[in-house]
């Protein structure tokens, strides 16, 4: 699904996934259970921003213990506004990773320590690039390693093709998976079956950690800004869904 077929369409909003049983059911986990101290933290983010749409809340546990996360950002999210004026492909390659940077120093992390690969590959083409990203993972993965990444069935060729290679490499590796859905928030159902509910965890936030997420996700202004009659690509009612106290993961 192409980021402009998702924001044409009018999208399932918080209103409706509190009324979902499965949500409800879903055990809760606390990031000291996840990810605690001494356990390294892969995270694969297809854009800039996914990172904190998915998991904004747990990076902000990070601060202090930078040396057990490693983030990769696979592209430079230059492709979500085709045929923009405001926003060409080449204004975005400069501006989205200068958000996903301001975003991380909201959570407080020091970038200077911390293992942040960029990739460079191209937005909306990574399904090609799967074979280099399960060999770049391969070589990095460790036993035991916690790896993150968006859910294999989110709805966007770029999140599925990460979810894939994520999960190819992690078993490879003997590291644990989290698939994160970001967009099945958008199209999927309450009750919808294709999402896993029976894997389902809701990581408990804290005030300060949604709200440190919430400050990160407001930096991402070429994602939230209307562009020329087009809705933004991050709308309000979306972005209520991932701004609960929790994060939801499959395990």
């Amino acid at each position: 699904m192409s980021e402009d077929l998702i924001r044409a369409s009018q999208g399932t909003p918080w209103s409706e996934w509190q009324k979902s049983a499965h949500l409800a059911r879903a055990p809760w986990i606390t990031p000291g259970q996840l990810c605690p101290p001494g356990r390294r933290l892969v995270l694969v983010a297809p854009h800039p921003d996914d990172e904190i749409l998915m998991a904004g809340g747990l990076l902000s546990q990070f601060r202090g213990r930078e040396q057990d996360l490693v983030l990769i950002s696979a592209t430079d999210g230059e492709g979500s506004h085709p045929g923009s004026d405001q926003w060409s492909e080449r204004r975005l390659r400069h501006q989205r990773p200068l958000e996903s940077q301001h975003a991380l120093q909201q959570l407080d992390l020091n970038l200077r320590e911390l293992d942040w690969r960029r990739l460079n590959l191209k937005d909306g083409a990574l399904p090609r690039d799967e074979p280099f990203l399960v060999n770049h993972l391969s070589q990095l993965l460790q036993p035991g390693d916690l790896l993150m990444c968006p859910w294999r069935h989110d709805g966007h060729c770029d999140h599925e093709a990460v979810g894939r290679a994520c999960a190819q490499a992690a078993q490879a590796r003997g590291a644990d998976l989290a698939e994160v859905p970001i967009w099945a928030w958008h199209w999927a159902a309450i009750d919808d079956a294709r999402v896993p509910w029976q894997r389902a965890r809701r990581l408990q936030l804290d005030d300060s950690s949604l709200a440190r997420k919430r400050q990160a996700i407001a930096t991402h202004t070429s994602q939230l800004e209307a562009d020329a009659g087009r809705a933004p690509v991050l709308s309000a009612q979306f972005l209520e869904c991932l701004l609960q106290p929790f994060e939801l993961l499959f395990l």
